[in-house]
């Protein structure tokens, strides 16, 4: 088993991708804490129910769960939201709640987790950005706005941090299918079978992402077989361009 007994703190755990990563791991021998405003549906080793808009939990997440796991190996910072529309339609709160989820809870959790990690010999990092954050779409500013931090934060963090044997890595899905995704379709009015089944027709491998395709790209940037990766983007996109 590729990460028997490895400590991993896992965000948003309760979404799609979130419980397929904790699934992932867990199968590969992890020890995982979970973290999400809602775990009922979780299977991890440890809940850690909490807002990550709060700082202080944001801030204290990672010492929590190495306090609980007895050590820290692993940090996936998986949580995040998608605000959708041109930047004439967001408002002041759409912009403080997206950053604060998609960009200042890795931040606050990277940096209370490298000093937990560096104790325990190193580790690695997982960050999830975005196909958008380094290709940005339409219509979406807010959301690729703050992949993209998430994407500069993780190459930043590599450089600072590999010699202290701590590798940061972050995957880039386009399109997966998710509640949050469905949800997006709903709220719009779409058929979410119908607009999916659209959305697989632009893609050259023939279907947009599923959870379990993200997961394992975690899975690997967690585990020993990217040892010598730090600082990567890594898309999963299917073949498909954000254009």
């Amino acid at each position: 088993m590729q990460l028997e007994n490895r400590k991993a703190l896992v965000t948003g755990a309760a979404g799609g991708i979130g419980q397929a990563i904790v699934a992932r791991l867990q199968a590969e021998g992890a020890i995982v804490a979970a973290s999400d405003l809602d775990l009922a549906a979780s299977a991890a080793n440890l809940l850690i129910p909490g807002d990550l808009r709060d700082t202080g939990f944001a801030d204290g997440l990672a010492k929590a769960a190495y306090d609980a796991l007895g050590g820290l190996d692993i940090v996936v910072n998986n949580a995040g939201i998608i605000t959708r529309g041109a930047i004439t339609e967001t408002t002041d709160d759409d912009l403080v709640r997206t950053m604060a989820i998609n960009f200042d809870a890795p931040f606050r959790i990277c940096r209370a987790a490298i000093p937990l990690l560096e104790a325990n010999g190193g580790g690695a990092i997982v960050n999830t950005s975005s196909c958008w954050g380094v290709h940005p779409g339409p219509a979406h500013p807010l959301y690729c706005a703050s992949k993209a931090a998430v994407a500069s934060l993780t190459q930043c963090l590599a450089r600072d941090h590999a010699h202290q044997k701590i590798r940061v890595n972050a995957v880039c899905p386009l399109e997966v299918d998710t509640p949050m995704l469905r949800t997006g379709f709903e709220v719009r009015g779409l058929n979410p079978d119908t607009a999916i089944a659209d959305l697989d027709k632009s893609v050259p491998l023939g279907r947009i992402a599923q959870p379990e395709d993200i997961a394992d790209v975690v899975l690997f940037l967690a585990s020993d077989a990217s040892r010598y990766m730090c600082g990567s983007l890594v898309e999963v996109t299917g073949g498909k361009a954000v254009y």
